[in-house]
């Protein structure tokens, strides 16, 4: 990635602090600093970049109403957050999450249009307030400005994936059928209540009696009864296993995705599917307990363009192509963000 700063636009990536939706924000922003992309864009010099998310917990009343009917949005933050919200104002701002929302409908305002203005997920206001709307195809939202995604965008640089490789050299010469375990749990539309857990490990013991090297990552959301059920069935296994890193020590996860022949991941994170659908690797769908229209929609995208297919207790080595829904954001941003400058400059 290109380093930001005073050489190329400035970025801001403001998230109310939910991490899976503040994930796909970042990864927009670390997709514009991609060395194939940069250079188009290196010549908008700005003083006002930040590199770390903007994370804002506005408090109530305001947050009990619409994002539109927010009275006083800056009145709303602590005061070390406010603090945060002043000029210079960036030249892109990525909002994620709805509380980010009030401030992403007046930053263009605040900026004096300076700001180009993009907003992950479907905002539940008004499109034409922004620039560039980034929702997944499954929430089924259309506008001028809308670019719908399959699944999240994911981006993963080229030397972070070198260096996990060197970093775990282990994996890539490990022998056998190298599979991939990444398992979410709670969520409003799903769970992984422990009979399916019983379940699941049984099926993942099935697989290790066949030859296959299992390496099993848990998610924030996984219930505490699975993460102690699924660490004794990979000690048992002598499956790798990884939870946290003050437990397990570093991190193995972009390590397991881009050196595994075969990802699963349970059903129930768009961002766990679309970051191994990026590495275009095999992926199976673990089902848990639950289920929406929304994520049936989801599941559907990945099924019918053969990505990926449910488990049914076998797995099988098939041909995919990598599914990087980013580098279609990413040159968007760009061509509007040359655009912008263009008739700034003409102006």
């Amino acid at each position: 990635m290109a380093s930001q700063g005073t050489v190329g636009p400035s970025i801001w990536v403001v998230s109310d602090g939910r991490a899976g939706i503040e994930r796909q924000a970042l990864a927009i922003a670390r997709a514009l600093g991609d060395m194939n992309r940069w250079p188009l864009i290196a010549h908008i010099r700005s003083e006002a970049h930040r590199p770390d998310p903007i994370r804002l917990t506005p408090s109530a009343p305001q947050v009990w109403l619409p994002p539109t009917a927010w009275p006083d949005p800056l009145g709303a933050l602590p005061a070390q957050e406010r603090a945060q919200l002043k000029a210079p104002w960036p030249d892109i701002w990525i909002g994620s999450g709805r509380r980010s929302v009030p401030y992403s409908l007046r930053v263009k305002s605040w900026s004096k249009g300076k700001t180009l203005v993009v907003q992950t997920q479907d905002p539940k206001a008004p499109l034409d307030n922004f620039d560039l709307v980034i929702p997944p195809e499954h929430d089924q939202l259309d506008g001028p400005n809308v670019l719908s995604t399959i699944g999240s965008p994911a981006y993963f640089a080229a030397g972070d994936i070198e260096q996990a490789a060197l970093d775990f050299g282990d994996l890539a010469n490990a022998p056998g059928l190298k599979i991939a375990v990444i398992i979410g749990g709670g969520s409003k539309t799903h769970s992984l209540p422990p009979g399916r857990a019983a379940e699941l490990e049984q099926e993942l013991t099935a697989l290790a009696g066949k030859g296959a090297k299992l390496w099993i990552t848990l998610s924030r959301r996984t219930p505490e009864h699975a993460r102690i059920r699924f660490r004794r069935m990979a000690e048992k296994l002598g499956a790798r296993f990884f939870e946290n890193e003050a437990t397990d020590g570093p991190n193995p996860y972009l390590a397991y995705l881009s050196l595994a022949d075969i990802v699963m991941v349970t059903e129930d994170s768009s961002n766990m599917i679309s970051e191994a659908a990026w590495f275009a690797k095999p992926i199976y769908l673990l089902r848990l307990q639950g289920r929406s229209d929304k994520f049936d929609r989801l599941h559907d995208s990945f099924l019918k363009r053969g990505i990926a297919r449910w488990f049914d207790g076998d797995v099988e080595l098939y041909q995919t192509e990598p599914l990087r829904e980013i580098d279609r954001v990413a040159d968007r941003i760009v061509e509007l963000l040359l655009e912008k400058h263009r008739v700034t400059q003409s102006a």
